[in-house]
């Protein structure tokens, strides 16, 4: 899903869209002298968040997530604020020259993302600054570090609420699988994440490990291809005393992997 494509206000293609978009739900937080609205809006690319602030002079800004955005910005809630509360008070002869204290990046199709922890006369915020790589203007909101939290509790029901049809949870697995070819082994594990359930293929010999990562959604597609070259590379009946070859190839349950967990794009082997 690709979240909205401008951020610009007051035009006419503005108005256009507007009448395009449902809202869905909306949370309105007060963080010192700053407004911020989280707004759940649909049209026909899906389903995406909006969060405007307000300022004390009436000044508003705005930025746009796609839900899958809206996830990952959350978590980095919580990494940021987790360093915000392990800093002293602020000291004005120890702030860096550009006032950052920790940075982070998120990318999502032609949009990327900036979140920077900062420090002024004013004390210590997140800003958050989107850009398009086509061109465009650069949108930004500043969130203070007090309301990080309540800024990420706040994305949280939203996303609770709304984001379980883009990537639902599926809390029962297949456990992970064991091959054994010759002197190679062969462990394929699942997981999921953010992103939707994928598969690790993982070959590992002495001294030498390597891996491929298969969303759930190629996994049709790839079962074909290697259907297709296995028909095509299948020997006559008798020819090698075995259909398939004279390989050994022992099928057998993960030696490894319990109860599959939840990682981000990792396989459960160490």
């Amino acid at each position: 899903m690709s979240d909205i494509g401008s951020g610009d206000e007051g035009s006419s293609s503005q108005s256009q869209q507007g009448q395009m978009e449902q809202e869905l739900a909306t949370k309105m937080l007060q963080i010192q002298s700053k407004r911020f609205y989280l707004d759940v809006k649909q049209n026909r690319r899906g389903r995406f968040i909006k969060v405007a602030e307000i300022g004390a002079d009436g000044r508003r800004s705005q930025i746009f997530l796609a839900l899958s955005t809206a996830a990952e910005f959350r978590d980095h809630l919580s990494t940021f604020s987790d360093y915000y509360s392990s800093l002293g008070p602020p000291n004005p002869d120890n702030v860096p020259e550009d006032g950052k204290l920790k940075s982070e990046m998120m990318i999502k199709d032609n949009r990327r993302y900036y979140l920077d922890l900062k420090e002024n006369s004013r004390g210590r915020f997140l800003r958050v600054s989107q850009t398009i790589t086509r061109g465009g203007p650069r949108s930004q909101v500043a969130i203070p570090a007090q309301g990080m939290i309540e800024f990420r509790d706040a994305l949280t029901d939203l996303l609770d609420e709304f984001s379980t049809d883009e990537h639902a949870y599926k809390p029962d697995l297949p456990e992970g699988r064991h091959m054994h070819v010759d002197n190679k082994n062969f462990y394929f594990d699942i997981g999921q994440n953010n992103r939707g359930v994928y598969m690790r293929i993982s070959e590992v010999k002495t001294n030498f490990r390597t891996a491929i990562t298969l969303p759930e959604k190629s996994w049709a597609r790839f079962r074909d291809i290697l259907s297709d070259y296995c028909d095509k590379i299948k020997q006559p009946a008798g020819a090698s005393g075995a259909p398939g070859g004279a390989l050994g190839v022992q099928d057998q349950p993960h030696p490894l992997v319990g109860n599959n967990t939840q990682q981000d794009g990792g396989t459960s082997l160490k």
